[in-house]
């Protein structure tokens, strides 16, 4: 096939004066340089496109693909990660991962919960804050934490986002109000183990290929997998591969994290995090269907690295899922 790869490329916004807080989520040269070679190695032909507004222009001189491998997460807005879906929807093109409803759904983090937690699937209770009077009205019991709604990498999460009182919520919910012009999340923290399970595929050929616990090492940030453990994650986080075989946990977190990657159409592949409370019982907190692909620094990669999957192997499950929609687009 015909494969445009359209990415948001941090060295770029870099230059052009963004911050690197700002840009923690885009994607490093070696990441776009490791998804061509998959993909030409497969047999595809590639060609680099870049981000929305790139994109647009090479539609607006007539170019076209068989298929976009997309993993743009887009600048402005909270529905940015669907920004390139919806306009690759408009010209009938196929892309790898998820539509722009799905993309728009799981990157609003209550919403996602709401969608969680009708399906009867395990979720800390939550609250939104969306002004700093709204904190008066949360009525969750304690200990509580608190982030952004729609941020990613870990972006405002601390040790301060671990809450202890209606004074310290206060000050965490105003700070963040203002840091990031958007609502915030507050649930029940749970203390337990943090696990991110690894899936391929689409609906019922979804597959869970496997668990990483996220284990946060002595000189780690404390409590949270906050912004500063996964930004220095090679010295500060072992990611640990376990596997369902005799522990409950384990099993209990793939079979949730299966049934809500189900639940919230995903596609293609991405991550679901979990983490247990007191009693062990993991709970769902946040999809990912637009994961990080570096080969060697990203959950998806390391998790299907470690149980044996190349990272070739990962990419030719992403593309072969999304497939199936080129062969419906061209026998329709």
């Amino acid at each position: 096939m015909r494969i445009g790869m359209t990415y948001d490329l941090r060295d770029e916004y870099l230059a052009a004066g963004f911050g690197e807080e700002e840009t923690a989520e885009f994607d490093r040269a070696d990441t776009i340089d490791s998804i061509e070679a998959a993909l030409n190695q497969l047999g595809h032909q590639t060609i680099r496109i870049g981000h929305i507004k790139q994109l647009v222009t090479q539609l607006a001189a007539g170019h076209r693909w068989d298929l976009v491998f997309n993993i743009c997460e887009g600048m402005h807005g909270i529905a940015r990660e669907a920004q390139v879906p919806a306009v690759l929807d408009a010209f009938d093109i196929p892309y790898t991962f998820a539509d722009p409803l799905v993309m728009s759904l799981s990157l609003h983090k209550g919403l996602t919960k709401a969608i969680i937690e009708k399906s009867g699937l395990p979720t800390p209770k939550y609250a939104l804050v969306e002004s700093p009077d709204d904190v008066d009205r949360v009525s969750l019991t304690g200990p509580l934490f608190a982030k952004p709604v729609a941020e990613g990498t870990g972006k405002g999460i601390t040790p301060a986002s671990m809450i202890g009182d209606r004074t310290q919520l206060r000050i965490v919910c105003r700070d963040l109000l203002e840091r990031f012009r958007q609502p915030v999340l507050v649930e029940t923290y749970l203390p337990g183990r943090e696990f991110t399970v690894g899936l391929v595929g689409t609906g019922l050929s979804a597959r869970v290929i496997g668990t990483l616990e996220i284990v946060l090492l002595p000189s780690a940030e404390q409590g949270v997998y906050s912004y500063v453990n996964k930004e220095r994650c090679e010295e500060l986080v072992e990611y640990r591969l376990v596997k369902p075989e005799g522990d409950r946990e384990v099993a209990e977190a793939e079979r949730i994290a299966l049934a809500a990657w189900r639940e919230l159409n995903g596609r293609d592949g991405g991550r679901i995090d979990l983490r247990s409370d007191s009693a062990g019982q993991p709970q769902f907190l946040e999809a990912n269907p637009l994961a990080g692909l570096h080969p060697r620094h990203s959950d998806l990669p390391m998790l299907a690295t470690a149980t044996g999957m190349s990272y070739v192997e990962l990419i030719r499950n992403i593309v072969d899922s999304a497939a199936t929609r080129v062969r419906t687009k061209s026998t329709s």
